[in-house]
């Protein structure tokens, strides 16, 4: 009698759960909606469910340019989902005895120096992937964003002492790109292959992702990739891909959605490969999900969770009861990727896009989740779109009120001099700016190490001006504020971004320009 009553109640859960499953025209149809409402050209969605993959599409288009439809091979920079890649590499060296998580740094890169000589003795290869560094978010990003810099991994190995940090040494998480630059050169030193040989021949093929590729530059076959677009200045437009070699360890590999369905499966199957091949020691595998760097839950957080942190190189979380849910977002300039794995369900979920709005990805990733979980639909397309409207309505305002204030300050009488402006900044790890004035034309600001980063200066009062960069889609202009000597010339100046939509990677607030000449 109790084993028939047990099976009736196993027999009734799984009822349930097939029911709470999105169906695929539901989905078809939120994917379509999440494309209008956040303005993404395209969008690739993949789930991996009880050893099968139930949903694998595209929609929309790859490129405003050509047209052509987004489909489930479309190829996408990942960005930041390489760092699972990376620290997978780094547990490989592990097993190999190449290294150890707690080895210092400085074992394996003598040159190594961090800001505090303390720091720098104790800086681990386990620090390098955990984002506790001390130092700010985004801090030196500049150094590889946007692409065109002539930075080389050797410029961020000696450029990142000049780093002032934040806070403590391992007291609070901040996201650091150039940390897992950093790892990739151990990677490189204790293997003798670069970062991108390595992924590609070590893990990527024998995992079975054969379509993709380390880097960008490494796609021979580009007649199936996405081009990546933004919103500047009120309209979504197409963008040149932006993407620095120097920075793949952070976020260089390009995939698509079957291939990261295969990553899935590859991990919630303990790294072991389709063909029975164990990639990684089970020691080895459960310490890359462990917690390493504490967040915040939020009191009102949507999931009940009770943890959250950052382990090596994903994000870990649980949700509504317990799961454990292992994670990682990513986000070049012009798109943005989100891969998520509730390994005791046997769930994963790929979104991938081709414009940078979080918001999309998060209403797909979250309303599949929820199907899983049990949730009633919980209205995210609603939520999320007014959320995001909003934001950008916030940040236009912020915006126009100061172009307003920059046209005014064409009839101030106070404004400095020309001559008192202009010459060359320097910062200690960024290298020289360049301000220029031509009569009529006014002020420039050029960056001649990072040559993308060109633009009008323009006044806004005696001792501030306004950064407008000639590239609309980066949306990161700044305040830039100059400090005078007793004669009235410029000796210093600082930036600060002027809207908060302004990616982190953009940090010239970390700059510390002194005049020179």
């Amino acid at each position: 009698m109790f084993v028939k009553r047990l099976i009736t109640i196993l027999l009734l859960v799984i009822a349930l759960s097939l029911n709470a499953q999105i169906k695929e025209q539901q989905l078809d149809n939120l994917i379509k909606e999440t494309l209008t409402t956040f303005q993404v050209p395209g969008i690739s969605v993949g789930i991996y469910k009880d050893g099968k993959v139930v949903y694998s599409k595209g929609h929309g288009v790859r490129s405003l340019t050509n047209k052509k439809d987004m489909n489930d091979e479309t190829l996408v920079g990942v960005a930041s989902n390489s760092k699972g890649f990376t620290c997978f590499a780094l547990a490989m060296m592990v097993d190999a005895g190449k290294l150890n998580w707690d080895d210092k740094v400085r074992k394996h890169i003598p040159e190594f120096q961090l800001y505090d000589a303390w720091v720098t003795e104790e800086f681990t290869i386990r620090d390098l992937v955990t984002h506790r560094s001390g130092m700010g978010l985004g801090a030196g990003d500049l150094m590889f964003f946007p692409e065109g810099s002539d930075f080389t991994v050797n410029d961020v190995i000696n450029n990142v002492k000049y780093l002032e940090p934040e806070t403590s040494f391992r007291s609070k998480f901040a996201y650091n790109n150039n940390m897992f630059i950093i790892a990739g050169e151990v990677l490189k030193r204790a293997s003798g292959l670069s970062w991108e040989e390595f992924i590609e021949n070590k893990i990527l093929k024998p995992v079975g992702m054969s379509s993709s590729k380390a880097s960008y530059n490494r796609v021979s076959d580009k007649t199936n990739i996405i081009d990546a677009h933004t919103m500047a200045e009120g309209e979504v437009v197409q963008i040149p891909h932006d993407w620095s070699e120097i920075a793949n360890p952070a976020g260089g590999i390009v995939s698509n959605v079957p291939d990261m369905l295969t990553w899935a499966e590859f991990l919630m199957n303990d790294a072991v490969t389709a063909s029975g091949d164990r990639l990684l020691s089970e020691k080895q595998f459960h310490e890359l999900w462990q917690l390493q760097t504490p967040l915040n839950v939020s009191a009102n957080d949507s999931y009940n969770s009770n943890f959250k942190g950052y382990g090596l190189g994903w994000f870990v979380t649980d949700v509504k009861g317990g799961h454990k849910q292992v994670y990682h977002t990513g986000g070049l300039l012009g798109t943005v990727t989100q891969f998520t794995m509730i390994p005791d369900l046997d769930l994963g979920i790929v979104v991938l896009t081709n414009q940078m709005n979080g918001s999309a990805f998060n209403t797909i990733t979250n309303t599949i989740k929820d199907s899983y979980l049990g949730y009633e639909n919980r209205g995210w397309i609603e939520k999320y779109g007014k959320r995001n409207a909003d934001y950008i309505k916030y940040n236009d305002s912020l915006k126009a009120d100061v172009y307003a204030k920059v046209e005014k300050a064409a009839k101030l009488k106070n404004l400095p001099n020309p001559k008192h402006i202009v010459g060359t900044y320097t910062d200690d790890w960024f290298g020289d700016v360049i301000i220029s004035h031509k009569a009529k034309k006014g002020y420039t600001i050029k960056s001649k190490r990072s040559s993308r980063l060109y633009g009008e200066l323009l006044p806004l009062n005696a001792t501030t001006f306004v950064a407008k960069w000639n590239d609309r889609s980066y949306d990161a202009d700044v305040y830039v504020r100059f400090t005078y000597n007793e004669k009235g010339d410029a000796v210093s100046a600082t930036m600060k971004y002027i809207a908060p939509i302004t990616d982190f990677s953009f940090d010239f607030h970390d700059l510390e320009l002194l005049k020179i000449k």
